[in-house]
């Protein structure tokens, strides 16, 4: 969405030598409003979770010493998200000469046009607004990528106009230097051939271009920022030395440390089509932990947080689908939902070679083992001995073709269930649902826990605990 710049801000370079404002950098500019975040208590990186306490601490001193930066790290541990999030720390709106086509600041003009339309306008110069958001460029490194498409080459458009080719004029800027005073991200920055890699060497460290041999002095201002999976490294490239040593600080991104922050992070990123309570994420959670952990598993490709979140989205979409099935009015996820998760998202997951044939073993095993660890977890300190000889003797009937109100009606009467629904939220709800969700947690807990016996029919529509 675009932004309007609001109409008291100057519109010519006298007007805004007027207001008092000062040129800065925008290392400075960035450094100055992350300190001033700090000191007030706010927020600097709204919308990261599970990094306060270790990648964020390093990125802000990164960011403060005015280094260049690359976050390490596998797939899917939000290092793109935190690449743009930097862009939030600018000032909201910057003022720049009026067309020029670097947004060079009205008072620091540094193309040879802009400098020459400058000096003969003076304080009528006009000025414009750039927001924030306008001042961040993104580009995914990929192996047939350009010198031209970062630095820039002849336009021969230009010169077919007469121009000289020693004319810095007859320049089309690439993608850094229409980045000046702003934030530039490279994603996958070893995908770039080495080569290409060169050319960002005079960038980084002189602040200055190269263009088929001509130089052209360019006291560019921007922030490099780039990202690498490690794995890059030996599969597909390298970052080339003299520009590792170039970017002043690494810092290594990490998978969520705590469930919690898992939890949190699926519920910030789902969209989630049907309601699912909070015990069906941490179990999604703790299912993606696992598989982070198993030897079964590549760890050298990561097990991405995506996949926590596109499994939370298909255990909401079971549940609406279950929903239109049985004709309930309202989609609230059960267990039941997660049995749609290993046959749909076992693509998303690289295996270990030796484990041809047993994915959905594997898958499978470890949604059961998640689903005990967050019973054992929620419910612990629940006697749920009475509930499991009521069920033996009076077994309860569940599945896709059940309806929550089937379910519930089908439970016995005892102290424990109520328990369950307070530790799992179901209480004070005429909705089915909640407690449907609930009971059917405990009974999957008590047989896998082999306090209760479980039949499902051949098309695994429902299941019998008893």
């Amino acid at each position: 969405m675009p932004f309007t710049a609001p109409s008291d801000l100057p519109r010519t370079l006298g007007a805004l030598r007027a207001s008092g404002h000062e040129a800065k950098s925008v290392k400075t500019e960035i450094r100055d409003n992350l300190l001033a975040a700090l000191r007030e208590g706010r927020d600097p990186w709204p919308g990261i979770v599970g990094f306060e306490s270790t990648v964020l601490p390093q990125l802000e001193r990164a960011l403060i010493a005015g280094h260049d930066v690359v976050l390490l790290g596998e797939r899917g541990q939000g290092k793109t998200r935190l690449l743009r999030s930097i862009a939030t720390l600018l000032d909201e709106w910057t003022p720049v000469i009026e067309g020029s086509e670097l947004g060079e600041h009205p008072y620091e003009p540094i193309a040879p046009a802009t400098v020459r339309r400058a000096a003969e306008l003076g304080d009528d110069l006009p000025v414009g607004w750039v927001h924030r958001s306008e001042r961040y460029t993104e580009k995914l490194a990929t192996p047939d990528t350009a010198v031209a498409d970062l630095i820039g080459d002849v336009d021969p458009v230009k010169v077919a106009e007469g121009r000289s080719l020693g004319d810095p004029e007859t320049i089309h800027f690439g993608l850094v230097p229409r980045a000046h005073r702003g934030v530039v991200a490279i994603n996958e920055l070893p995908d770039l051939a080495e080569r290409i890699q060169v050319a960002l060497l005079n960038v980084m460290e002189e602040r200055d271009i190269q263009v088929r041999g001509y130089t052209l002095r360019l006291p560019l201002d921007v922030l490099l920022v780039a990202s690498a999976n490690p794995e890059d490294y030996t599969n597909r490239g390298r970052i080339i030395t003299p520009l590792k040593d170039r970017f002043g600080a690494e810092v290594r991104t990490h998978y969520p440390l705590e469930v919690s922050d898992e939890v949190d992070l699926v519920v910030q990123e789902a969209h989630l089509a049907a309601e699912v309570p909070r015990h069906l994420i941490e179990v999604v959670a703790r299912f993606t932990r696992h598989l982070r952990e198993s030897s079964a598993v590549d760890q050298g490709s990561g097990v991405s947080a995506r996949f926590a979140v596109a499994a939370a989205e298909t255990v909401a979409a079971a549940a609406l689908r279950r929903a239109a099935l049985t004709g309930e009015a309202r989609a609230y996820a059960r267990p039941v939902d997660l049995e749609a998760v290993p046959a749909v998202l076992r693509g998303k997951i690289e295996f270990e070679s030796g484990e041809e044939g047993r994915e959905e073993e594997i898958l499978e095993h470890l949604l059961r083992r998640a689903t005990a660890d967050t019973a054992r977890f929620a419910l612990r300190g629940v006697d749920l001995s009475e509930l499991a000889d009521e069920v033996a003797t009076r077994p309860v009937r569940t599945g896709e073709r059940v309806p929550a109100a089937e379910v519930v009606a089908k439970l016995p009467t005892v102290e424990s269930l109520t328990e369950v629904a307070t530790r799992l939220g179901a209480e004070g709800t005429e909705d089915p649902g909640p407690m449907a969700s609930a009971a059917e947690l405990a009974l999957e807990y008590l047989f896998l826990t082999r306090k209760l016996a479980k039949d499902e029919t051949d098309d695994g529509d429902t299941v019998e605990y008893g």
